[in-house]
């Protein structure tokens, strides 16, 4: 009874940030997924029940992680009283420019899930849940801006522009992916042109800054 007693005090706490933590630590560090949820668990020494109060797979728990990194970057967007004044350019950029920094801090973890593990575009399937939370955001900042949807959408769908600004960052994400500059300027750059161009090519300026984005992906492609 007294060992019972002493295994029941010293039960770890297990919450969803605690195994997510568990997870990106493990795979990073065996440059290798966990071959199933039981091994996982046991490797951490947590009970299989702990595991799936939060999660039903480990599917569900890399999505999860993407998940979180988009409610990380829009929790932090919302400290910001004056968002919802910005132009609609702005308030892209500052979406895009957020998530990104979360993304950097987390960049290790991000390759690997994207890059090195060899997997391809299986790999897209783990920000399945990420693109829901991406595109309502989008819808958002499109119903919260009447002129947007009066005068520049008129002509083009609200699905298609916000299919348009997903394809778009998974443009941004793979140059990112790629980018070896410091501090990642480049992809900083992009950020701004290709923002400058998605909103130009919903007004009356488009040509400019399609050539000035094209300057620039050549430039890179060439160097």
């Amino acid at each position: 009874m007294e060992t019972s007693k002493k295994t029941t005090s010293k039960k770890k706490l297990v919450t969803d940030d605690a195994i997510i933590s568990m997870y990106m630590d493990y795979v990073l560090s065996n440059n290798a997924e966990p071959k199933n949820v039981f091994s996982f668990c046991k490797e951490h020494k947590i009970e299989e029940a702990d595991f799936y109060k939060f999660f039903g797979s480990l599917d569900g728990l890399r999505q999860e992680i993407w998940v979180k990194f988009f409610e990380n970057a829009e929790d932090s967007i919302k400290k910001d009283e004056s968002f919802e004044s910005y132009s609609d350019k702005n308030k892209l950029l500052t979406l895009y420019f957020t998530l990104f920094e979360i993304l950097t801090l987390n960049r290790s973890y991000v390759l690997f899930s994207l890059k090195e593990n060899k997997e391809g575009l299986k790999n897209l399937k783990s920000l399945k849940q990420f693109r829901n939370h991406f595109k309502d955001f989008i819808v958002t900042i499109i119903d919260e801006n009447e002129n947007i949807v009066s005068d520049r959408i008129s002509k083009i769908t609200k699905p298609v522009f916000v299919e348009g600004a997903w394809i778009q960052f998974l443009f941004l994400l793979k140059f990112w992916m790629d980018d070896t500059s410091v501090g990642f300027e480049k992809t900083d750059v992009l950020i701004e042109k290709s923002v400058n161009t998605v909103v130009d090519l919903l007004d009356t300026k488009p040509l400019e800054s399609l050539f000035d984005l094209g300057k620039f992906l050549w430039k890179e492609k060439m160097n």
